[in-house]
């Protein structure tokens, strides 16, 4: 850990507990975060106020541990991705886990970065913003350890990119994002446009082309075959550029993919990237394992394909509690649109706590959502009553993290033993 990273975490450690952050115990009010989490309150009896999100400390730690194993085993870099979570802290661990840097998708999000002593930020966009890229280029001039690698897709956009550097100390590194498909997300679309791409890099002084990059999640009816199809078109396309001495002068030659759905297929792919001129970083993009899910990610995750590699675990869950139950059919709980990911899937009713007993969820299930209740629907075996604490599972990491500022972190028991700070 970097001096600067260890005083800033340590900034969040002292940082107030107040009306901000949801779901903490009104009573410690004025106690510094680090004061809290040294009270090793329990989630369930220390006075958190429903709702309240709270990751598994196991679980977050067992999925650390999974995807550092897997990239070590395949020789993947790793650089997870960060929009999941925006949290500095678990930016840290991941580091600690031997990631070779963050992902991240938009200049707010690498300013979070370098607030806390991210050193390496791979950029996976396009940036064309005039403001945002003089701020990079102080960056890098200000700090000879800062890297950091960004999309390109469009001579327009070198353009922009070069009126707005001018003057820079430090050329920007960029890779040329292939697009997934017609039709898919941002990209060229061909090679022949990645060349003219490409070429208007190598005429400008202040970018450098450092490799060749893109997301097979956008790859249309994306299935195994079509993904590793596209994967060794970029692949194919980094041994061209090279071929054509587009990468003299760097010490390596970077070749990304990857998200949370097909790191097997990208990994299978980049075992088989040829023998080039320089070394090949192999960088590996996926950020949803860190918290996984019950629901979208549970189902897309590589991990189904391969058992024999391990299994993330979803490290989530939003207790809620009964307060109301109109009828043997229905009851609502207090946690709504504003406190629950709603985007790929409604949450998933998973157990109920009464009297300090915790027990399966049987017959109730989450309907609708308005904005600060759960819709659950109840058949007659469920046993539910007003009151009794309902623990919910969710679907999609990324807009889970991003509706809670202050997010505890609890042991299997309910301990909780410390709080993670996000910024959206």
């Amino acid at each position: 850990m970097t001096a600067d990273t260890a005083q800033s975490l340590a900034r969040l450690a002292a940082e107030r507990v107040d009306h901000r952050f949801k779901g903490l115990p009104p009573d410690a009010d004025g106690l510094t975060v680090a004061e809290l989490a040294g009270q090793r309150r329990n989630l369930f009896t220390g006075g958190f106020a429903t709702p309240v999100l709270a990751l598994s400390a196991e679980r977050l730690e067992h999925n650390l541990k999974l995807m550092e194993t897997y990239a070590t085993r395949h020789g993947l870099a790793f650089a997870p991705h960060g929009k999941t979570s925006m949290a500095p802290q678990l930016f840290q661990r991941q580091i600690e886990h031997g990631a070779w840097g963050i992902t991240l998708a938009v200049p707010h999000q690498v300013r979070v970065a370098r607030a806390f002593g991210t050193r390496r930020v791979f950029l996976a966009n396009e940036l064309v913003d005039a403001a945002a890229l003089r701020w990079i280029a102080a960056e890098l001039d200000a700090d000879p350890d800062f890297e950091l690698v960004c999309y390109v897709d469009s001579v327009r956009g070198v353009e922009l990119m070069d009126a707005a550097l001018r003057g820079a100390t430090r050329p920007v590194d960029v890779v040329v994002e292939l697009a997934a498909g017609e039709g898919a997300r941002t990209g060229v679309r061909t090679e022949a446009e990645c060349a003219a791409v490409a070429d208007a890099v190598a005429a400008t002084p202040t970018l450098r082309l450092v490799g060749v990059a893109g997301y097979e999640g956008e790859v249309p009816k994306a299935d195994t075959e079509r993904v590793t199809a596209w994967l060794r078109r970029l692949v194919a396309l980094a041994a061209d550029f090279d071929k054509a001495g587009r990468f003299t002068g760097l010490d390596e030659i970077i070749v990304s993919a990857g998200g949370s759905a097909w790191f097997d297929a990208v990994a299978e792919v980049f075992a088989e990237i040829p023998e080039l001129s320089l070394p090949v970083l192999k960088l590996l993009r996926s950020g949803a394992y860190v918290s996984h899910d019950d629901g979208h990610y549970r189902k897309l995750t590589p991990f189904n394909r391969i058992p024999e590699e391990g299994a993330l675990e979803p490290a989530f869950r939003l207790w809620t509690q009964v307060v109301s139950r109109p009828s043997a059919e229905q009851a609502f709980v207090n946690a709504g649109k504003r406190d629950a990911a709603y985007d790929l899937d409604l949450p998933f009713v998973q157990v109920i706590r009464r009297d300090g007993t915790e027990r399966p969820a049987t017959g109730v299930s989450v309907t609708a959502l308005s904005d600060q209740h759960a819709w659950l629907a109840t058949t007659p075996e469920a046993d539910l009553e007003v009151g009794d604490w309902v623990g919910l599972g969710l679907s999609h990491p990324c807009t889970s993290f991003d509706k809670w500022q202050l997010i505890p972190v609890a042991e299997a028991d309910g301990t909780v033993v410390d709080y993670v700070r996000t910024f959206f």
